[in-house]
């Protein structure tokens, strides 16, 4: 274990196709973590371990490792690049110090890059960025530092330059030591030489380091005085550019070719000089589960526990829980309060994770992010804490399901264990869910896009044997209120020889949150905790279905206006009353049916453009912005995300397969009346 400053927690972001996993892998081999470098198209990738992701080559879930490099501890997280598993980032980046943003050098700011940087900046993560592949044909280092800029609002500055491009590519020049770097190709680049900067270089050179320095005059005015004055030396510019990139204000950019091992030395030592220690980044911020009151942990072992579950996934050893130790110890053995349940727990196990094999961690401490087994009734966004000084970190939202497919399987023995498969897949994955439909009896899973349900349904297949039979893509439609309501209900029965009381009233009304948010104007400390959590219990079961169609309800406010109890009150009783008032209400303020909406990107060479925009007039998409990027078009459009099932193929005839796109969640809006006419008997 490092000492805290010496720790680096950081994520790699980017587009499918980018390199991500490829610059993993040459991290793990340079820093000495793997011995074999492995290869996202031979399947040997060590973070893409699920056989889905060897198949695809692609990342699909967010895979821990640790490595070392000049006497730090960067702890890394492989993400996702495909739209479909974004949930996968929201919750690495949730826990992550700092991120490399990886660019392709002919794609450069693709539609998933941007999707992945604003979830970067909403969560304040300082960034550096690496442009690979600049190997490539077509490869254009200085247009991607300019689409980073305008696309992306970031202060793009590069750190290194290229010497050469394309099948030209030898070298980076070092702009922070003004040296030459090239890669020794005898032993897959391990050997790293610095020499002089070639001749031919040097003005290109002096000009982008002159842009450094002026890019950092904006965090130290004196670098420049002591650029002029010829005084500057290399401590200077690292420093400040370590405060310029904490504080946000410049992102630095590197470049190489990860496939062709040349490059990612550059990265890691970026990774410890620019990026972030726990330290460095603002103490986590909670409340108290009772009082509501805030407050801060700052990253120390004597501070009691404080910890965050940012993911589970079943293992073969048990419910693995991955945690982000923030401030305290945890050891195995140690008992765990549970701030979001109330429950204490024991935790058996602890590891340090390297994708799907670890080794034992007897203790974790501040910085750490740690694989925990034994922790049952722990979900992702729950915190860990003693007892008695309890603290609640902000919870995290993920987006709703949009689209959904049947699912049964062949042989009614296994429906059961069907039903448990998918119980674990669930809880491993906030962005997927399931449920039986009480009238045709079939099992409906809901998930971020057709890709998602497909990976889903490999995995119940080939992970646990079950053959199933699996119905077409249908959309995941939404309900929510049209007007402000209220109800109230009084529960008043006697059964099992107890009397059970209870009285609450509710109003309902629309939000812009896609959400079911439950507001109180009763004092939480009036009644006991146990029946206000039935009362919230009892309203989150009423906006399960709607009125319309039987669809979850969102973009609803209920707030507890008013609760009565008396000796003879319950938790039942109060989880019957907030049930039958709330749906009361939401019957009386009638219920407005929800469709989501895609936002759509497409690139498509220009001599297709007229036959794509016309086909999408046809799919009641809102056609936006166009984009000129060399000889293509990028067409930005808004579309209900059933006008886009089997698109691909659609595309494809369209533009003679020359043409790309890729979709991604935007909103929910109301369905169009002559559209709802045609899905409903009313």
């Amino acid at each position: 274990m490092s000492e805290v400053k010496k720790i680096r927690n950081i994520g790699i972001i980017a587009h499918i196709d980018a390199g991500k996993t490829t610059t993993t892998e040459r991290i793990l081999f340079y820093t000495g973590k793997e011995h074999k470098m492995g290869e996202v198209h031979d399947g040997t990738a060590t973070t893409d371990y699920m056989p889905e992701e060897r198949e695809k080559g692609i990342t699909i879930t967010s895979a821990a490792t640790t490595c070392e490099w000049n006497g730090h501890q960067i702890n890394i997280i492989d993400t996702p690049g495909h739209v479909d598993f974004t949930a996968e980032v929201e919750r690495s980046l949730r826990v992550l110090d700092g991120a490399i943003g990886v660019f392709c050098a002919v794609g450069g700011v693709e539609a998933q890059s941007e999707t992945v940087w604003t979830q970067a900046d909403r969560y304040k993560v300082p960034r550096i960025a690496y442009i690979n592949k600049i190997d490539r044909v077509g490869a254009d280092f200085y247009n991607v530092i300019d689409a980073i800029c305008d696309k992306l609002g970031a202060n793009a500055v590069p750190i290194t330059i290229p010497h050469g491009v394309e099948s030209n590519f030898q070298g980076v020049i070092d702009l922070i030591e003004m040296k030459y770097l090239t890669f020794c190709e005898e032993n897959e680049g391990r050997d790293v030489t610095k020499s002089e900067i070639p001749e031919e270089c040097l003005e290109e050179a002096n000009e982008k380091r002159e842009e450094l320095i002026n890019a950092l005059a904006d965090v130290d005015d004196s670098i420049i005085e002591k650029y002029m004055e010829e005084t500057l030396v290399t401590e200077d510019v690292t420093s400040c550019l370590r405060k310029a990139t904490l504080a946000q204000k410049v992102v630095p950019v590197l470049v190489g070719s990860s496939l062709k091992n040349k490059g990612v030395q550059t990265v890691l030592d970026a990774t410890v000089h620019y990026l972030p220690s726990p330290l460095d980044v603002p103490p986590i911020e909670g409340i108290h589960p009772k009082t509501e009151k805030k407050e801060a942990r700052h990253p120390s072992k004597d501070k009691d526990l404080c910890a965050f579950a940012f993911k589970t996934a079943f293992d073969k050893h048990g419910d693995l829980t991955y945690l982000r130790i923030y401030t305290g110890e945890l050891s195995e053995g140690q008992q765990v309060y549970n701030a979001n349940t109330g429950k204490t727990e024991r935790v058996n196990r602890l590891w340090y994770m390297h994708a799907d094999t670890r080794e034992k961690c007897e203790k974790a401490l501040p910085g750490e992010i740690i694989g925990a087994i034994g922790l049952k009734h722990t979900t992702t966004g729950n915190t860990l804490c003693k007892k008695n000084t309890p603290i609640e970190l902000e919870k995290m939202d993920f987006p709703e399901t949009v689209i959904s497919k049947s699912i049964e399987p062949k042989a009614t023995a296994d429906k059961d264990r069907l039903l448990d498969v998918l119980k674990i897949l669930s809880k491993d994955d906030p962005t997927f869910s399931y449920k039986s439909d009480e009238e045709s009896g079939q099992i409906i899973m809901s998930g971020m896009g057709e890709l998602h349900l497909e990976i889903i349904c490999s995995r119940i297949l080939n992970e646990h044997k079950i053959k199933a039979n699996v119905g077409k893509p249908r959309v995941s439609y939404r309900e929510t209120v049209a007007s402000v309501a209220e109800a109230a209900f009084t529960f008043e029965k006697q059964f099992a020889g107890k009397n059970h009381f209870a009285y609450v009233k509710v109003k309902v009304e629309s939000t812009e949150e896609e959400t079911v948010e439950i507001k109180s104007k009763v004092r939480k400390n009036s009644i006991p905790e146990e029946f206000y959590n039935a009362i919230e219990e009892g309203v989150f079961s009423a906006a399960t279905s709607g009125d319309i169609g039987g669809y979850p309800i969102i973009n609803l406010c209920v707030t507890i206006e008013d609760v009565k109890h008396n000796v003879d009150s319950t938790d039942t009783a109060f989880n019957a009353a907030a049930f039958t008032a709330a749906k009361n209400a939401i019957q009386k303020a009638e219920c407005v049916l929800l469709e989501p909406i895609m936002s759509l990107q497409i690139k498509t060479p220009v001599s297709y453009m007229g036959d794509v925009i016309a086909h999408l007039g046809a799919k009641r998409a809102e056609v936006g912005d166009m984009q000129v990027e060399g000889d293509s078009r990028i067409i930005m459009a808004q579309v209900p995300i059933s006008e886009m099932f089997g698109y691909a193929d659609t595309l494809r005839g369209l533009s003679q397969g020359r043409a790309t796109y890729s979709m991604q969640p935007l909103k929910y809006a109301a369905v169009p009346k002559e559209i709802q006419e045609k899905m409903f008997v009313f």
